[in-house]
């Protein structure tokens, strides 16, 4: 997939993702491409460990089940970031 369908289902995969999950999530457009870039990967593999039992790095196509699989792997990116950066009081 070229750079400027990556740059897209990213955007719109973090925005979509950003919009479902609950709570405040910070950062401007280049997170939300990042996050959704992130989500595709993350969300391909998980698909392909599912499906066919074996763990390799995998990405979303530019379609509409892609991009349910990278909101989904989107919206678990964010919650791992959430863990990661959450401080103790």
């Amino acid at each position: 997939m070229n750079i400027i369908a990556w740059l897209l289902l990213g955007l719109l995969a973090g925005a979509i993702a950003k919009a479902i999950y609950p709570g405040s999530q910070g950062g401007g457009i280049l997170s939300t491409i990042i996050l959704g870039i992130i989500g595709a990967f993350l969300g391909g593999s998980l698909y392909t460990l599912l499906t066919t039992g074996t763990l390799q790095l995998a990405a979303t196509g530019l379609s509409i089940p892609g991009l349910l699989v990278a909101v989904l792997g989107a919206m678990v990116a964010i919650f791992l970031w959430g863990l990661m950066t959450r401080r103790t009081v």
